[in-house]
């Protein structure tokens, strides 16, 4: 199933710098892992904003679920989901 997920995410003003920091390079690490395994399928930041809108490709809402719980940032994140299916006027299968 296709998921189209928006994250915005809120850094907690008193949070300190290096462990902000650690999280982001974990976040990075599990995001590219996802993308290798052909789950976390698109990848758009939101221009002018720490936020993104992504296209997951998993077996049910359950498997995103846990995968979204998985990221290291999603403590800080407002998620919005919306479950998509292909349009018939649709010429390309991506």
């Amino acid at each position: 199933m296709l998921f189209m997920v928006e994250m915005t995410v809120n850094v907690p003003h008193d949070i300190d710098k290096e462990t902000f920091d650690a999280l982001k390079a974990t976040e990075k690490a599990r995001a590219e892992t996802l993308q290798r395994a052909g789950k976390w399928r698109h990848l758009w930041r939101v221009a002018g904003r720490y936020a993104n809108v992504s296209i997951f490709d998993v077996a049910d809402a359950g498997e995103l679920h846990d995968i979204m719980t998985s990221l290291p940032l999603y403590p800080f994140m407002d998620v919005r989901v919306t479950a998509l299916c292909r349009h018939p006027s649709a010429i390309d299968a991506d």
